[in-house]
């Protein structure tokens, strides 16, 4: 626990993601996993679950290990695609059904690997890891969400889960719209706000953002961030000491989202609206700043034709959403065989010329050789990156600390969005909802 809780600062600014692999050490503990006798797996068919398209950096990569797969193994890849929302919302029943994939995308912390894992519907991937090597290929900060312990705590304990990417979130640009009006890439909250308005002015919504999901959850908790110290996120994510909704920084950055909203930076309609949804305005030209996450860069280099975009620090940023990617699991139910499958596909995510695919398609690789990464676009993301690891910025999620956080805050950033709740409201009813769900952890 104490190095969970006060080493993970630390941790986190080791180069979690240089591209050149560091050493983390396998766990070294058996798990409830038998490690693969062999790789002929003729006549069986793996099924992959994830929510990444095929025009995703990840996609690209993963369709490419499944080929690859395919090719060694002789056996098939039954790979399927769902919506991060339904797959949130269902997992824990899905992974237990005969419906289960053998291996699925999944995502990390507490309240969502973290809780499956105290469940006992994610096989302990501790064999896998000793067997594969994989503590050598990802570094310590990376190592963080793959390990949970008995209470679902990241950071100690257990793998249940691999990642083979990074993350972040960072402010996207419209160049063009900005040169329209003789504007630069902002720089502070103050410049932000001024541009925003010379938008508004033109009768142009100027961030594009969804509370159905998870961009506008994200918004709140860059801009409570920005007034925040790492002890703040200790507290926040890790439970080092009570966190009050009524207070800075919590507080500043509610009111600054609600004061973004009545004028009119913010669409009141963005409450209908879905993480596709806010990302596609951008893609069509119809709003100069996206904030959400390095999974839409690969995207954007492919589906964006009309204009030239750029990325950049979220203006006064030290602290951002980020972390490891997204988890490769196991469910309990899926038999030693499709296991030992599904570990071997895991591994070849994990292999230089997969993980060339995934950066030199605007991805965040955790294993590539750094000579293999050769498009230019590619270097400006993982160089921002490795900036944002310079300063130890990375934050993690704001959903993460408990189960249902998730739900609880888009519901409470609909209603400050849609003007149902006041600012007082919204922060009594995070504070009740955080509370309640953290309240196993003390």
């Amino acid at each position: 626990m104490k190095y969970r809780k006060h080493g993970l600062a630390a941790v986190l600014a080791v180069g979690a993601l240089s591209i050149a692999a560091c050493s983390g050490g396998g766990s070294g503990q058996s798990g409830s996993t038998a490690a693969p006798t062999g790789h002929d797996f003729s006549g069986q068919t793996l099924s992959v679950l994830v929510y990444e398209n095929d025009t995703s950096a990840m996609g690209k990569a993963w369709r490419a290990a499944a080929k690859t797969f395919e090719q060694e193994t002789g056996a098939k890849v039954d790979y399927q695609t769902t919506a991060f929302e339904d797959l949130s919302n269902t997992a824990s029943q899905l992974f237990t059904s005969s419906d289960a994939p053998d291996l699925s995308e999944y995502n990390k912390g507490n309240g969502t690997a973290g809780a499956l894992s105290t469940l006992g519907v994610l096989q302990n991937l501790d064999s896998y890891y000793s067997q594969y090597g994989w503590g050598d290929k990802l570094a310590p900060s990376l190592q963080t969400t793959t390990m949970y312990s008995d209470k679902g705590i990241m950071g100690s304990g257990s793998h249940f889960g691999v990642p083979n990417y990074g993350e972040f979130v960072f402010l996207y640009y419209n160049k063009d719209m900005l040169d329209q009006y003789g504007l630069k890439p902002p720089t502070t909250m103050a410049e932000l706000e001024s541009e925003m308005q010379t938008f508004v002015d033109k009768g142009v919504t100027p961030l594009s953002t969804a509370a159905q999901e998870y961009p506008a959850g994200q918004l709140w908790y860059q801009l409570v961030l920005n007034n925040a110290d790492r002890q703040f996120v200790n507290d926040y994510q890790l439970y080092d000491n009570p966190v009050d909704f009524t207070k800075d920084p919590i507080a500043s950055g509610t009111q600054t989202l609600a004061d973004w909203v009545s004028k009119g930076y913010v669409d009141k309609a963005s409450t209908g609206m879905t993480a596709e949804d806010a990302g596609l305005a951008f893609i069509n030209g119809k709003s100069p700043f996206f904030f959400s996450g390095s999974w839409w860069y690969g995207r954007f280099l492919t589906d964006i034709k009309d204009f030239t975009f750029g990325i950049t620090d979220f203006p006064g940023s030290t602290l951002v959403p980020g972390s490891s990617g997204n988890l490769w699991v196991i469910p309990t139910v899926t038999d030693s065989q499709h296991s030992a499958m599904a570990a071997y596909f895991i591994d070849i995510t994990m292999r230089p010329e997969i993980q060339a695919i995934l950066g030199n398609a605007g991805g965040l690789p955790v294993a590539a050789n750094p000579g293999d990464i050769t498009d230019p676009k590619a270097q400006d993301l993982i160089s921002l990156f490795n900036k944002v690891l310079d300063r130890d910025g990375l934050a993690f999620y704001p959903d993460w600390p408990t189960s249902t956080f998730y739900d609880d805050l888009n519901a409470g950033l609909q209603g400050l969005i849609n003007g149902s709740l006041t600012v007082k409201q919204t922060e009594q009813q995070l504070q009740s909802d955080y509370d309640t769900g953290t309240a196993q952890y003390r």
